[in-house]
Formats: C-alpha cells, sequence, structure tokens
C-alpha cells in the first residue's frame, strides 16, 4: 500500500472517528508504526490532521477545509462533473484552472491532451500536469495557502497583458442567481475573480452540495457564467433559479462517469 492510499485511509478513520492511534492504524494497514508516524508528520503539515501522543486527532477547519478533506468529499459527483466538461478542452486549448478539487478531477481527464498551457493557482494540479503531460504549466505565483495547497495573491499581477485564455473552469463555495460563484476563502474568491477575469469563457464547476450553501465572498457574477455544470443530485429550483438569471446550467448523471 502506499502514501496516498494510506493517507486516504488515515484521512477516511479520522473522519469518522475523529481520532486515530499509530498502533492501530499500523495493524490495519499492515506497515510499521514508523511509517504510519511519517505518514501523520506529513498530513499533519498540510493541516489535515493535528498530531497527539500515541496517534492524531481531526482538526476543526477554519474555512473550507483541507485539499485532502475536500477531495474524498462528493468524488462520484465530482468525478462525472469533470468527465462531462473534459470534452470542452481540445489539443494545443489555452485554459485556466483553478485550485477547487472539482478542477483537480477535471486535471486527470485531460492527461492524453497535447499542447496544452494550463494557467492554475494549485499545485497539486500542477504537479500532476507537469509530472504527466507535454502541457505548459503557468503557475502566477504569491502565496501558498497551505490547507487548500494553492497559491493566492499576485495572480492579477501575472496575467494582465498577457492576452485571453480560451477557458477557464472554475469550483466554488457555494453558487446562487444573485452573487453567482461564491468562497469562504476571500483570498480563493480574488484569485478566482482574476482567473475568470483573462478568460473568453468561464465555466463553474459545481456540486449540487454547493447550491444552496451558504458562503462570504462573492467572485465570479453569474452573468459572467458561460454554463455552470452539476451533478443530478441538484435541487431542480435551484437549476431554474440560475437559468433565469440567464445562465446555462447542465446536470449530469452519476452514471455518465463510468
Amino acid at each position: 500500500m502506499d502514501e496516498i492510499t494510506r493517507s486516504e485511509a488515515i484521512l477516511s478513520r479520522l473522519e469518522s472517528d475523529g481520532r486515530v492511534l499509530v498502533r492501530t492504524l499500523a495493524s490495519q494497514l499492515g506497515v510499521s508504526t514508523v511509517t504510519i508516524r511519517k505518514d501523520l508528520e506529513s498530513l499533519e503539515q498540510r493541516s489535515a490532521l493535528r498530531r497527539v501522543r500515541g496517534g492524531a486527532v481531526a482538526t476543526r477547519p477554519a474555512d473550507e477545509g483541507t485539499f485532502d478533506t475536500r477531495l474524498r468529499h462528493h468524488r462520484a459527483e465530482k468525478e462525472a462533473i469533470a468527465y462531462a466538461v473534459a470534452p470542452l478542452v481540445r489539443d494545443g486549448d489555452v485554459i485556466a484552472l483553478d485550485s477547487s478539487t472539482t478542477c483537480h478531477y477535471l486535471a486527470n481527464q485531460l492527461l492524453d491532451r497535447r499542447g496544452l498551457v494550463v494557467v492554475t493557482n494549485s499545485l497539486p494540479i500542477a504537479t500532476l500536469l507537469c509530472e504527466r503531460t507535454d502541457a505548459n504549466v503557468l503557475l502566477p505565483g504569491g502565496v501558498v495557502r497551505r490547507s487548500a495547497r494553492s497559491l493566492v495573491g499576485l495572480v492579477g499581477d501575472v496575467l494582465v497583458g498577457r492576452g485571453p485564455i480560451d477557458r477557464g473552469f472554475l469550483g466554488a463555495h457555494s453558487i446562487t442567481a444573485h452573487h453567482g460563484l461564491l468562497d469562504l476563502a476571500g483570498e480563493e474568491a480574488q484569485a478566482k475573480k482574476y482567473l475568470a477575469n483573462a478568460c473568453r469563457e468561464v465555466y463553474g464547476l459545481i456540486d449540487s452540495s454547493k447550491f444552496g450553501s451558504f458562503s462570504i465572498h462573492p467572485c465570479v457574477p453569474i452573468e459572467r457564467l458561460t454554463a455552470v455544470y452539476t451533478d443530478s443530485g441538484v435541487d431542480p429550483a435551484a437549476v431554474a433559479s440560475i437559468t433565469a438569471a440567464g445562465t446555462r446550467v447542465h446536470v449530469v448523471g452519476l452514471d455518465d462517469a463510468s
């Protein structure tokens, strides 16, 4: 079992129990206690947990949650959305991907594309595309948000005067017909705004749990969105309100990605 698989298992146990023990994890995962301690140290460095004597406890997120936690939430829905959106990206396109986990799943769908230019503030997406594709990846720079594994702060300065990006793909913590896309973290909202402003077309990749959820910082107004992609669990009334505001909503079935 590799480190990524072990980390997912540890976080899953933390989510259900709130606490994990080193000896128990070592026995269940078939590795040494030394390996488990290294795994816990790595996860703590990414703000995914807090180590205590003999194990670790779940952290109480101060914002939208860590990247690793969000990556597992509503995974099937996010993968279905990513699968439906991927045909919009063709070889040689210039695209923007934000630091959302849905965009990370989209990046996984684009590994066979050739000649892409990808602007992203996501460290995991940049790493994935650099290691497994021939894409030219532009990281705008800025300050690292450790829990989100993203770069914020200087995105706009880098993109000004560089020419338009064909299509931008953005996630969000919430979406409403009145405010468009919103985020809990102000710096993430600003980064999304900069990316959207540089794009000809902007697509919101929003799983159904985000419709009607509370958020704070508007980042992309509804009229700026070319379309929204969501999953079949979405409330029809929420879809109707977004559509009435003039933005198309594509509802994706979970079986579509299989």
